[in-house]
């Protein structure tokens, strides 16, 4: 084998963005108003303030109209109930994102779970994980689906592959082995009473690492030729981000890589935009 091919995320997610683009401005000429997207921030989490940031942006430079809720720290409970229930109720409102994480004493699944629906971009409510386990799927969470749309563009075929998902998460590693199944794949899921991860990502065509953990998948456990999606984004005492797989030594055996930062990211956003406007389609 030689060097893996590269999965350029930040390529693909600029034709998702520009099909939206597209789909936005039909959509804005057709109900004589924008699709719109209303973003909650609670508190002052330095990683959730730059990911809300380019999400605004990126709903911007898409067509869709940003609702921009920004809670301080100390919001109550039944505040910020009432906020999420006055978006429910909002009709120039098609899509609600609550960022992750919350401040200590809320509880995120019970927020997420108050969410309609039919305005769920995220696709972690369980209404929509359920119809993904039933193969009816309908917003589907944004950074699977990234991953299939990804492996898509770039022609990897998933059915009848066996593949391995790292992580074991309701937001990535759940609703990959989901999407995966959904695609044809024959599917192990992987955590940590997992008892021989080395030997599960061996045999594994297909593998998604999403634990957060720098490195943990090693690259000489990457079969030759399997297409490898990182999902992991981690930051390096010398402040560089890295993923969950060990890249180098991955791209030497891998057929097809992630690479991190500009793999999976970039989709996960571009991912949000397209949910935003099926979603204010399935609502008009």
């Amino acid at each position: 084998m030689g060097k893996a091919i590269v999965l350029d995320g930040k390529a693909v997610a600029a034709r998702v963005r520009a099909e939206v683009k597209t789909r936005a401005a039909e959509f804005a000429r057709s109900r004589g108003r924008p699709p719109g997207l209303a973003v909650v921030k609670v508190g002052s989490d330095p990683a959730s303030a730059v990911y809300v940031r380019n999400k605004r942006l990126a709903c911007e430079e898409a067509g869709i109209k940003s609702f921009a809720f920004d809670l301080p720290d100390s919001v109550s409970r039944e505040a910020l109930v009432a906020q999420v229930k006055a978006l429910n109720a909002d009709p120039l409102v098609d899509g609600i994102l609550v960022q992750l994480p919350l401040p200590k004493g809320l509880d995120a699944n019970e927020i997420m779970d108050l969410v309609d629906p039919a305005k769920d971009v995220d696709g972690f409510h369980p209404y929509n994980t359920g119809l993904l386990a039933q193969k009816r799927p309908r917003l589907r969470p944004c950074t699977p689906f990234g991953v299939i749309r990804l492996a898509h563009e770039y022609g990897i075929t998933l059915q009848g592959l066996r593949a391995t998902v790292v992580g074991a998460s309701n937001i990535v590693g759940r609703p990959m082995a989901l999407e995966l199944m959904l695609a044809g794949a024959t599917v192990t899921v992987c955590h940590t009473r997992t008892r021989d991860l080395q030997a599960e990502v061996e045999r594994a065509e297909i593998v998604v690492a999403a634990v957060g953990k720098p490195g943990m998948v090693r690259g000489e456990w990457i079969r030759p030729g399997a297409a490898v999606f990182d999902v992991g984004i981690n930051r390096t005492a010398a402040g560089r981000l890295v993923g969950d797989v060990e890249y180098d030594a991955a791209a030497e055996r891998a057929g097809w890589i992630t690479p991190v930062p500009g793999g999976i990211g970039p989709m996960t956003i571009a991912m949000l935009l397209s949910n935003t406007l099926d979603a204010a389609v399935a609502r008009s």
